[in-house]
């Protein structure tokens, strides 16, 4: 590249935002870093601060903000709270917006970006899940482009280039399986937190690891590439493939499929959202598919994890149902990381609560964040109705 990329990280001290500032190590001078934003991590973000020499920060916590500024005095501008991450989202001069703040609390500083014709790297599959139809309208208007970050569907991304929209039979999302994989629902249902977050692929955040654990994961990307790839969801199938090789496949109308192939590293799709539409070169191991040996797939067991087909359900009953789905499954994931929910029931509260929901149609972003509030809400009384005092083995 022959310009220097100004770029934000939304969620620099998460995983996704740790690795991007990995990369941009590994291109000194094509990247200068103008804002981050975090959680509570004041350590983190202080010596990012220091490195990075960004020119705002912002920090969910008013009292981690002001520790921050005690920190650094006055070499960066330091904010707080939700009007500060979306000040940060749309600071003058960025070029991109890496938006890898977990959760739905990604959804307002994302669709700011957007509204303010950032280009945006999009980590935070929950915006897209929650309010695609109007991220999308909004990205049309703006003219931002959104650039996938998840592995699967930055492989579908890099799949569809020089191929035309209307020639695409499926969408193929691989998914590893996860820690449970072959487990019978007896064992399922003694399962820990600690073995949950023991992904057998890739390092990751506590809620995507717990979400891969049930496949709600898969079923979140399922409705996010409805709308990133604007396809219909029967033309979106999940394949389980345990060696994680294949990140993603399409299938054109001549039978023809197309997969991007690489070992799991996050560095990847990252390093491909920031150069696009050029690519660069990463030191990751090569790809010797004579080591890998065999790459096997097969068909998830929709009984086993139901969330998959809740996923489904969302999106062929639209509106703010998808909102829902990933809400109560936040707060139950929540809940089971704690130890007051066994694993099984986290899709059981879901379900439970979408079947309390009637979907509206989605017309404003802060809608949706009074629906999630609900559904967070009733997601706490389910559990407490019907899961006080159920028994399991804890941490």
């Amino acid at each position: 590249m022959s310009d220097v990329k100004g770029l934000v990280i939304l969620g620099s001290t998460g995983s996704i935002g740790r690795s991007t500032l990995e990369v941009v190590r590994s291109f000194p001078g094509s990247f200068r870093v103008l804002a981050l934003t975090g959680g509570r991590n004041v350590d983190l973000l202080e010596a990012q601060v220091r490195e990075f020499r960004p020119r705002l920060v912002a920090l969910s916590s008013e009292d981690a903000a002001r520790e921050l500024r005690r920190r650094i005095g006055d070499r960066t501008e330091v904010v707080s709270g939700v009007e500060g991450i979306i000040e940060a989202a749309t600071v003058d001069g960025a070029d991109m917006v890496v938006s890898a703040i977990s959760g739905a609390a990604g959804l307002l500083p994302t669709f700011a970006a957007v509204r303010a014709g950032r280009d945006v790297a999009l980590a935070n599959k929950e915006s897209l899940v929650v309010a695609g139809s109007i991220l999308v309208e909004e990205s049309r208007k703006s003219g931002s482009r959104i650039i996938p970050v998840d592995s699967e569907h930055s492989a579908v991304f890099q799949a569809l280039q020089g191929n035309r929209k209307e020639d695409i039979r499926r969408i193929i999302l691989t998914a590893s399986g996860g820690p449970f994989l072959r487990l019978n629902p007896a064992e399922m249902e003694k399962v820990t937190p600690r073995e949950a977050l023991n992904h057998p692929r890739w390092d990751m955040g506590v809620r995507i690891t717990i979400d891969s654990a049930t496949l709600m994961n898969k079923g979140l990307e399922v409705i996010e590439a409805r709308w990133l790839f604007d396809v219909e969801p029967e033309s979106i199938q999940v394949l389980i493939h345990p060696e994680s090789i294949i990140h993603s496949m399409v299938e054109y109308i001549d039978r023809s499929i197309i997969a991007q192939m690489a070992w799991p590293d996050m560095k990847l799709p990252i390093s491909y959202a920031l150069h696009y539409p050029e690519r660069a070169e990463l030191n990751l191991p090569p790809l010797c598919l004579e080591d890998v040996g065999r790459l096997t797939f097969e068909e998830p067991d929709r009984a086993r994890f139901p969330s998959l087909d809740l996923a489904y359900r969302a999106l062929e009953e639209g509106g703010t149902m998808a909102a829902v789905l990933n809400a109560a499954d936040e707060v139950a994931v929540d809940a089971f990381v704690e130890g007051r929910l066994p694993f099984t029931a986290i899709p059981k509260v879901v379900e439970g609560v979408m079947d309390l929901h009637s979907p509206l149609q989605i017309t404003d972003v802060r809608e949706v964040m009074e629906v999630d509030r609900w559904a967070r809400e009733k997601a706490l009384e389910v559990i407490e109705n019907r899961f006080r005092g159920v028994k399991w083995r804890h941490l």
